[in-house]
């Protein structure tokens, strides 16, 4: 049975407005990937302004805030996903965009391993029962010690009132797969 954290809501297979990519962890070295995430997360930031007007000014200053949330999520979500997954699960690490009426959501999944799993888990446990925040000033206080920061997340809702959600998976044999899901409003 899995274990959900945060506002998550099971998506049906069909979108009516979407995208998805979807990648090999152990294709290519984890530093060759870094670049590809940026690209990655550009690309989904503009496939999503295009759906805005393209000639009214006061769009295109909606256009320039929201690509940028769109861009910092994507990135961030592929970043983690390539940090945290297990090369030898041989799982594809897959991000899906949706469009709805008013809203993007962003749909990551990967796999780790079972103590990376419960470790995130707790983590975003506290996120998500937290005040944003303070749960940032914590975090940056964690930071300096263990010399990590886990403020991403945190950032999604502090600064784009993002809603966050996640499902945890056993996959057997010591291996967990995450779903992350945020949801930005637009």
């Amino acid at each position: 049975m899995p274990n959900i954290v945060g506002r998550f809501r099971e998506c049906g297979a069909a979108m009516k407005e979407g995208l998805e990519l979807s990648f090999s962890a152990s294709s290519i070295p984890l530093k060759q990937r870094w670049r590809n995430n940026g690209l990655s997360a550009d690309f989904l930031a503009d496939y999503v302004t295009t759906f805005f007007p393209q000639n009214d000014p006061d769009s295109l200053a909606r256009q320039q805030e929201i690509r940028g949330a769109v861009n910092y999520i994507a990135n961030e979500l592929l970043e983690n996903a390539m940090k945290y997954s297990e090369e030898h699960l041989s799982q594809p690490i897959t991000i899906k965009l949706v469009l709805e009426s008013g809203s993007v959501l962003f749909v990551e999944t990967n796999a780790t391993n079972a103590d990376r799993g419960r470790s995130f888990q707790a983590f975003v446990t506290e996120l998500a029962g937290a005040d944003p925040a303070e749960l940032y000033v914590t975090q940056l206080e964690r930071g300096v010690e263990t010399g990590g920061s886990g403020l991403g997340l945190i950032t999604m809702v502090n600064d784009y009132g993002a809603q966050l959600g996640w499902k945890f998976d056993d996959l057997g044999d010591g291996a967990v797969r995450v779903t992350t899901q945020v949801l930005l409003e637009i």
